[in-house]
């Protein structure tokens, strides 16, 4: 069995990433490995497990975050609804 790295659970199905320049950890679940990996929104703090919204001042979840921390003029949708 192998021990997650995020939470330290002994276990049977756990699965080990490997990155290019060798290093590696070991998880037992997409959540474990999502909290350590998936880069965190620049406003809010969530996790981005998409593609979210790349800015020259950071990465953020959606367009709103983006919007409050940076000058970019970026919507999550085209058209913008009415209000949005």
């Amino acid at each position: 069995m192998s021990i997650c790295a995020t939470c330290g659970n002994d276990y049977d199905k756990a699965f080990t990433v490997t990155w290019p320049d060798g290093r590696s950890e070991t998880f037992d679940s997409v959540e474990c490995a999502a909290s350590q990996l998936a880069p965190e929104c620049g406003h809010c703090g969530c996790r981005i497990l998409g593609h979210g919204i790349e800015t020259d001042e950071g990465m953020f979840c959606c367009a709103h975050c983006a919007r409050k921390d940076s000058n970019a003029d970026v919507n999550d949708r085209y058209p913008v609804p009415a209000g949005g």
